[in-house]
């Protein structure tokens, strides 16, 4: 489990074993519930709408998730899991639904659009979906149930209890043209559509740039239902729910970019979901990038390797924009020697690692502790 050391600082243990570090991807989305065909409880990929229609089916009303896979190619998501079940309620349960998704099914991002056109997820649902992505270096987009109004919104949320860093909460439904009723505008969830927004920015500019603003368009929206006013996204962006809005000029955006740990009065470092997200990218790449210390000898050279390779990873990153600081130093640090690990560690084959990254300013730094064994010094 995570440990908190001071406001700001944060520690993880990693265990890890791979040479090269390359960054893993950010944005595959793993869609589950019901569709009108394919195989059930068995996640497959897909990478276009066209390749989802001959293995799931097309859009149906039945099957709300028809149209969420939609829209997330429509904004342009690129990579998709879906685990279709048969019966909706099932998306959680134990051997079914998000419970199939295994380790060779990478995903960054969880969408569970509502069960049906009239039944919205529920919270227990939510719950299990957040303690999933919390284990798998995940976030899960949850979609405010349709009857919610601004001003109960508060409430409603202080009943849930689930992992809030690993979860962001978007409101109202988006209005789309139907194309199985003549093209006329519906109401949908939207989280499959902010899904395609978050693939779409990732791409462009990185996974550390809020997929929010009047630049994060949703595109073949038209509207959103029930509108929300500068008065109520003032109420609820700091209470950590992100909103949906129309803008002269930019259609519908996104207008928020924070997890459910974001409310103001809360004073998390997870508040939005680009530093999570940055940071499930950063832990996962590294773990990864460095298993192959299991095979080498714990002392001086190899913890020079780990720096040099973990370093190296993280100029890359910083020369991309993903720190705003001006001068490496002041971005982050890599720590691997006697000040980390005790002879204990040592002598037992512990490597233990600590990584700082600065990620947005004003910010302490928030720190890793990678730890994984490595052979025993010889005697």
């Amino acid at each position: 489990m995570p440990e908190y050391l001071a406001p700001g600082v944060y520690i993880e243990e990693i265990t890890g074993r791979t040479r090269s570090i390359e960054g893993v991807p950010t944005s595959t989305t793993a869609f589950v519930g019901a569709t009108t065909d394919g195989p059930v409880d068995e996640p497959t990929r897909v990478a276009s709408i066209v390749e989802f229609e001959r293995v799931f089916g097309g859009l149906s009303h039945a099957a709300p998730l028809t149209y969420a896979v939609s829209q997330f190619f429509a904004n342009e998501g690129r990579d998709a899991f879906v685990v279709r079940v048969e019966d909706p309620r099932h998306v959680a349960e134990p051997g079914h639904g998000i419970h199939v998704l295994g380790a060779d099914h990478d995903f960054q991002i969880l969408v569970i659009p509502p069960l049906t056109a009239d039944v919205d997820v529920p919270p227990a649902t939510w719950a299990e979906a957040a303690r999933v992505c919390q284990d798998r270096r995940a976030i899960v987009l949850i979609d405010a149930p349709a009857a919610w109004e601004p001003g109960d919104i508060e409430a409603e949320l202080a009943t849930w209890e689930l992992p809030r860093e690993n979860a962001a909460l978007y409101y109202p439904r988006v209005l789309v043209p139907d194309p199985l009723d003549g093209d006329r505008p519906a109401p949908f969830a939207p989280s499959g559509a902010v899904a395609g927004v978050m693939a779409r920015t990732d791409l462009a500019r990185g996974v550390w740039k809020a997929p929010a603003g009047t630049g994060a368009t949703v595109m073949g929206a038209i509207g959103v239902t029930p509108p929300v006013t500068e008065a109520e996204g003032r109420l609820l962006n700091p209470r950590g729910v992100n909103t949906l809005r129309e803008f002269p000029g930019h259609g519908v955006v996104v207008w928020g970019a924070r997890t459910l740990a974001g409310d103001d009065r809360a004073g998390s470092e997870w508040k939005y979901d680009n530093v999570r997200r940055l940071f499930l990218f950063l832990e996962a790449s590294i773990d990864r990038g460095i298993q192959w210390a299991v095979f080498e000898p714990n002392d001086e050279p190899l913890w020079a390797q780990l720096r040099q390779a973990i370093g190296s990873f993280l100029f890359g990153l910083w020369s991309d924009g993903a720190f705003p600081a001006n001068k490496p130093e002041d971005a982050y640090f890599v720590r691997c020697d006697r000040t980390t690990m005790t002879q204990d560690d040592i002598d037992n084959g512990r490597v233990i690692c600590l990584v700082g990254v600065a990620p947005v300013k004003p910010a302490e730094f928030v720190i890793f502790r990678f730890s994984q064994q490595a052979q025993r010094p010889d005697p």
